[in-house]
C-alpha cells in the first residue's frame, strides 16, 4: 500500500470515527418523550411543549429565578435564527440539553442550550410564493407559532400545509404529510398552517388557517407520529349537503346555515388554541370566523333571522382516538365581527361557589373571559374583561350571548362595535399558587363594519365580504354602547392600549394590571417563585409579582420588534429564560393572527438568503387593534441584518 493511499484510507476512518463519535453524541441528548414525560410535563426543569404542559399553563415550578435576583437577568448567549421575514411568534422547546425552535417560513433549528452553539438546521423550502398578488394565503404574516417533540422526533408543520417528522437527533426528514388539500398545478390554495402542533396517544394533532382566502373549510387532523399516516380528520363547517355529511355532527351544524355557504367553505380556520386533557382523553380546539367575516353575505343573503353557523369561533371538544365531536361552546354565536375563540386555550382545576371544577379558560377575542366544564362543555361563568358593545351581556345559566340588535349590520346599515380584538396571540400564563392568570389584552379599541353589496370569491386575494370604506362613504352607522372594566390610572385618567392583567377565574374579577402589552405578541410566563414575566412586541421583557403585580424588571432586548412569548428551562444547575425576537429586513412587526413544494434536507437556504420578495397582507381588525397598545415603537434599527431574528437565553450571573 502506498503511502498516499495509507493518507487517505487514514484521513477516512477518522472521518468516520468522528462523524460516528458526533452523532452518538447528539444522539445521546435525545430522549423519549412519550405520554409519561407529558403527563408530568411542567413539574420539572425542561419545556416539552408549546405551553409546557399538556394543560398549556405556561407554569414552572422551577424558583431559582425569583424576586430577588430577577433585577440581575442578563444575556447568557444569542442564536441568530436567519434572514426572518415576520413576527416570531414560536415557543422554544428544551429537552435534554438542547433548545428545538422554528422561525419564519418554517426553518427549524436544534441548539446546544448551554452554549447557543448549532447541532442541526432544517429548511423545508416552504413556498415562498404565498405571499404574492394573486397567490396570497397567508393573512396576517410569515408566521410559524411552534413545534411539538414525541418519541426522538421532532414535528414541524409546514406554513406551506405540509406535516413533517424530523429525527430530532440528526434534522433529518423522517416523513412528510400534506395537512390540507394538495395543491394542484396552477391552482391557488386557500390554506396554510401556522398554529403549533400537539402530540398525544402516537398522534400529532394540526389544524389549519385560511378563511379570508374563500374557499376555505377548516378542519383538524390527527396523524400517526411515527408514520406520518392520516388517522383521521374533523370538519369544523359542514359541506354540501346533496353528497351526505361526514358524521353527525356536521349534520347537526348544518342546520345552523343558510344558502350555499359550502361554496366558500363555511370557514373556522385554526391557528393558535389547542390543549389535551389525558383523564378525559379530550383534544381541544379554538375555531375561526366565518368565510365571509359578513353573516348576511356568507348566507347567501337567506338569513331572517340571525344563524349560528356552527362550529366557527367555537370550542370543541374532540376525542383523540376517533376525531368524534364530545361536545362544543360557541363563543360568538353567527360571528361576524372576526371574533375568532382561537386564543390561547388553558385548562386547570380550580374551587368555583365551594367546589371544584375542572375547567377550560380563554380570553376571547370578542372582549369576555370564558370558564367553561372541560368534561362536558358546561359553561360556569364569563365577564368582560375589556369594553364590549357587540352583546348586552351572557345568560348565566345557558351561555348564550344576548347580540345587540345595532351589533348587526348589512350593506344598508353598518355598525361600530367594541372590540375590535380584545385579545388574540399573545400567550396567557396560570399559577396554581396564587389562582391568577395572566393575560396581556387590548382595553378597548373598535371597528366600523359594513356588508358588501356583491360578492365574488377571488382564490389568491383576501375577501371578507365588507365594505371597508362603507363607513367613511355615508352609509348609516350604528354604535351601540360599550360596558366593562372602567380601569383608572393613578392619576385618575382613563387607561387605554394595551395592559397586563391578572385575572381570577374563580370570580371573574381583577387582582392587578400593569400598563404596557396588547392582544398581539409576547405573552407570559409564571413561576413558583412568585414571578410573572412579559415579553413585549416591542423587544421589552418585564417581571412582576406574581400576587400583587410590583414591577421588578423592565428590560430592552437588543431586538426591539416581533418578539415572541418566554419560556423557561434549567441546566446543570441553572435556570434560563428564552425568547425568540426580530423579524428581518423590511419588517417592523404587526401581525396578530395569521393563517405546496416538497421537502427539502437539513441545511437549506444560506441563513444570509433575504426573505422573499412580497409581504403578506394584514386583516384589517389586525391592524385596528395593534394601534394604541401601551407599547412605544423603538426606533428601526439602520445597520444590514440588525433586526434578523435571534434566539435570546437569559440567565442571572453567578
Amino acid at each position: 500500500m502506498t503511502a498516499q493511499r495509507m493518507k487517505r484510507l487514514l484521513v477516512g476512518v477518522g472521518g468516520i470515527v468522528f462523524f460516528t463519535w458526533t452523532t452518538l453524541a447528539v444522539q445521546q441528548q435525545v430522549k423519549k418523550i412519550d405520554d409519561k414525560a407529558m403527563k408530568s410535563a411542567g413539574k420539572g426543569t425542561e419545556w416539552l411543549s408549546n405551553g409546557m404542559n399538556w394543560a398549556e399553563q405556561r407554569y414552572s415550578t422551577m424558583a431559582q429565578i425569583n424576586p430577588e435576583n430577577v433585577g440581575k437577568l442578563a444575556l447568557a448567549w444569542s442564536y441568530e435564527l436567519g434572514p426572518g421575514g415576520g413576527n416570531q411568534q414560536a415557543t422554544p422547546l428544551y429537552s435534554n440539553g438542547v433548545l428545538y425552535t422554528v422561525t419564519n417560513w418554517s426553518i427549524v433549528a436544534a441548539v446546544d442550550a448551554k452554549t447557543g452553539k448549532e447541532i442541526w438546521r432544517y429548511d423545508p423550502q416552504a413556498d415562498r410564493t404565498m405571499t404574492q398578488p394573486g397567490k396570497s394565503r397567508l393573512c396576517c404574516g410569515v408566521n410559524s407559532r411552534g413545534l411539538a417533540l414525541s418519541e426522538g422526533k421532532v414535528l414541524v408543520p409546514v406554513v406551506d400545509g405540509r406535516m413533517q417528522a424530523l429525527d430530532a437527533a440528526t434534522g433529518k426528514l423522517l416523513w412528510s404529510s400534506w395537512a390540507i388539500p394538495q395543491p394542484k398545478e396552477g391552482e391557488v390554495s386557500s390554506y396554510s398552517l401556522t398554529m403549533a402542533p400537539r402530540v398525544a396517544k402516537g398522534k400529532v394533532f394540526i389544524g389549519n388557517a385560511g378563511a379570508e382566502f374563500p374557499p376555505f373549510r377548516g378542519f383538524v387532523t390527527a396523524f400517526d407520529v411515527n408514520t406520518g399516516k392520516e388517522l383521521w380528520k374533523f370538519y369544523t363547517t359542514p359541506g354540501d349537503p346533496s353528497k351526505g355529511f361526514e358524521t353527525k355532527a356536521m349534520e347537526a351544524a348544518a342546520k345552523t346555515w343558510a344558502g350555499e355557504w359550502w361554496k366558500v367553505g363555511g370557514g373556522g380556520s385554526m391557528w393558535d388554541g389547542m390543549a389535551y386533557d389525558p383523564d378525559e382523553n379530550l383534544l381541544y380546539v379554538g375555531t375561526g370566523n366565518g368565510t365571509v367575516w359578513s353573516a348576511d353575505v356568507r348566507n347567501g343573503g337567506k338569513q331572517t333571522t340571525p344563524l349560528d353557523n356552527l362550529y366557527i369561533a367555537s370550542i370543541i371538544a374532540i376525542n383523540a382516538d376517533t376525531g368524534q365531536l364530545k361536545w362544543h361552546y360557541q363563543c360568538t354565536p353567527g360571528d361576524e365581527w372576526d371574533y375568532d375563540a382561537i386564543q390561547h386555550l388553558l385548562l386547570a382545576d380550580i374551587r368555583i361557589n365551594n367546589r371544584n371544577r375542572k375547567v377550560i379558560m380563554q380570553a376571547n377575542k370578542n372582549g369576555y373571559f370564558y370558564v367553561i366544564d372541560r368534561t362536558n362543555g358546561e359553561f360556569i361563568s364569563a365577564s368582560e374583561m375589556s369594553q364590549v358593545s357587540w352583546a348586552t351581556g351572557i345568560d348565566p345559566k345557558t351561555g348564550r350571548p344576548s347580540i345587540h340588535p345595532d351589533a348587526l349590520y348589512s350593506s344598508k346599515k353598518g355598525t361600530t362595535v367594541y372590540p375590535v380584538q380584545m385579545h388574540n396571540t399573545s400567550q396567557m400564563s396560570f399559577n396554581p399558587n396564587t389562582g391568577l392568570i395572566y393575560v396581556p389584552i387590548a382595553v378597548e379599541n373598535t371597528f366600523s363594519f359594513v356588508a358588501s353589496e356583491t360578492y365574488t370569491p377571488t382564490p389568491g386575494s383576501q375577501n371578507f365580504g365588507l365594505n371597508l370604506a362603507g363607513a367613511r362613504g355615508g352609509t348609516p352607522m350604528a354604535s351601540p354602547p360599550p360596558h366593562g372594566p372602567d380601569r383608572k390610572n393613578p392619576d385618575g385618567s382613563k387607561v387605554r392600549g394595551g395592559i397586563l392583567t391578572a385575572w381570577d377565574p374563580a370570580t371573574q374579577k381583577e387582582r392587578w394590571f400593569a400598563l404596557g402589552g396588547g392582544q398581539t405578541g409576547g405573552g407570559t410566563l409564571s413561576l413558583a417563585s412568585n414571578l410573572v414575566i412579559q415579553t413585549l412586541s416591542n423587544g421589552h421583557m418585564k417581571a412582576f409579582t406574581a400576587d400583587k403585580g410590583e414591577p421588578l424588571l423592565d428590560l430592552a432586548l437588543p431586538l426591539s420588534s416581533g418578539t415572541g412569548p418566554p419560556m423557561t428551562y434549567m441546566l446543570d444547575g441553572k435556570q434560563y429564560i428564552a425568547v425568540m425576537a426580530g423579524t428581518g429586513a423590511g419588517q417592523r412587526g404587526g401581525g396578530g393572527g395569521g393563517r405546496g413544494a416538497g421537502a427539502g434536507g437539513a441545511g437549506g437556504a444560506g441563513r444570509g438568503a433575504p426573505p422573499a420578495a412580497g409581504a403578506a397582507p394584514q386583516e384589517p381588525t389586525a391592524a385596528a387593534a395593534q394601534r394604541g397598545n401601551n407599547v412605544p415603537p423603538a426606533p428601526a434599527p439602520t445597520a444590514p441584518g440588525a433586526n434578523n431574528p435571534k434566539l435570546l437565553v437569559y440567565a442571572v450571573p453567578n
